[in-house]
């Protein structure tokens, strides 16, 4: 419970956030703005209740990650998507991928979790991306 200030009547907090939505926000505003924008744009079109400083250091994390970018823009920063909410889901696995020390186990134990339907979408991703692929790449999985 929080003080609605004033009053003293307590108001039932809002409700958390699901990890990595508010991310997931952040990134569906950037991918709708007309150009890179400054952090006070995102604020206003995030709906306005959120600190400035919270929007800073989720643009910040989300640099980290490499899903947005930003550029100077006087003495603060425009920020600009790089990825969008798939994408970021596409970077944290990759990290969680990266931070194993045996990466096909690590493949291994996640394809064997999938759901069938899952699975088969993977199956059918990993084919067209074969057939897109010349045949004497050198790219290596270890």
């Amino acid at each position: 419970m929080r003080d609605s200030g004033g009053d003293g009547a307590a108001q039932p907090a809002a409700p958390r956030r699901a990890q990595g939505e508010l991310e997931a926000q952040v990134l569906a505003v950037l991918k709708d703005a007309p150009g890179p924008v400054p952090v006070a744009w995102v604020r206003q079109h995030l709906g306005g209740s959120l600190a400035y400083t919270t929007v800073i250091t989720i643009l910040t994390r989300l640099h980290g990650k490499g899903a947005v970018a930003r550029e100077r823009a006087g003495r603060s920063f425009v920020w600009t998507a790089v990825a969008d909410a798939a994408g970021l889901a596409a970077l944290r696995m990759r990290k969680a991928l990266d931070a194993g020390a045996d990466r096909k186990a690590v493949l291994a134990s996640f394809v064997t979790a999938l759901p069938p339907n899952d699975e088969r979408l993977l199956r059918e991703l990993l084919a067209e991306e074969g057939e897109d692929r010349p045949e004497d790449s050198e790219e290596g999985g270890d």
